[in-house]
């Protein structure tokens, strides 16, 4: 008879969990959130009634006063799992938004991004860009992961947009997936593997060169033309 079908064969062996390391870009450092460098330029960028909008699909917010954010960037701080980092500008080194890594399974060398906040001053930037690439990088290139993650609320368009735009690739929709404050969420389920990483990170690596920009900081071609000539040799 012939044997059941099951997977192939894969090296089994647990890979690392991250850290809280610092991750170093021409336009940006991934460093672990420091409330205490941290909470003002945060705050300000993303706190009170005006950035409201900002927070529509996180788990947490808005916050209307600065001792709540507070209080809420130290426990984010203390977890492992999610695991905060902050954005800062190269230069000033001023927290311009956050994300983490999330859902960490290192037995199945699974691994999500989330908990990812912008501010305006991060937003359509290239600094949003390199964020991005370094936390992928950092976890297929320097921990061993096979699978990266990225979920959103199936409502969140810009959100779905990004994920598709950075090379990840929908896998479908999980319905009433959450309840999410005091709202039902269909999340969208996006996914990257480590054999699609290497070609993800040449177009990466083409689109960040400093000769992708003019003089003005115009790019001279999409990461997304830079994905499509990887995926047609």
């Amino acid at each position: 008879m012939p044997a059941e079908p099951i997977g192939p064969k894969v090296e089994a062996s647990r890979c690392k969990r991250p850290e809280r390391t610092t991750l170093k870009g021409r336009h940006v450092t991934i460093a672990p959130l420091d409330p205490v460098r941290d909470a003002h330029a945060l705050w300000e960028g993303a706190g009170g009634a005006a950035n409201a909008h900002l927070w529509t699909y996180l788990f947490h917010g808005p916050f209307d006063d600065r001792e709540t954010f507070n209080t809420h960037l130290h426990n984010l701080s203390a977890s492992e799992d999610p695991l905060l980092f902050s954005i800062l500008d190269a230069n000033s080194e001023r927290a311009l938004g956050h994300a983490a890594y999330m859902r960490i399974t290192p037995e199945h060398r699974v691994i999500e991004v989330g908990n990812i906040l912008y501010t305006p001053a991060l937003q359509r930037t290239v600094g949003a860009t390199e964020a991005m690439y370094l936390m992928a990088r950092h976890v297929f290139d320097d921990l061993g992961y096979r699978r990266y993650e990225w979920k959103c609320n199936a409502l969140n368009t810009p959100s779905r947009r990004a994920a598709l735009r950075l090379g990840f690739r929908l896998e479908g929709i999980f319905r009433q997936h959450m309840i999410v404050k005091g709202r039902n969420r269909d999340t969208a389920w996006f996914a990257m593997l480590d054999s699609e990483w290497p070609a993800r990170k040449a177009a990466f690596e083409r689109w960040l060169g400093a000769s992708n920009f003019d003089a003005s900081g115009r790019q001279k071609a999409s990461l997304a033309a830079f994905l499509s000539a990887r995926s047609t040799r």
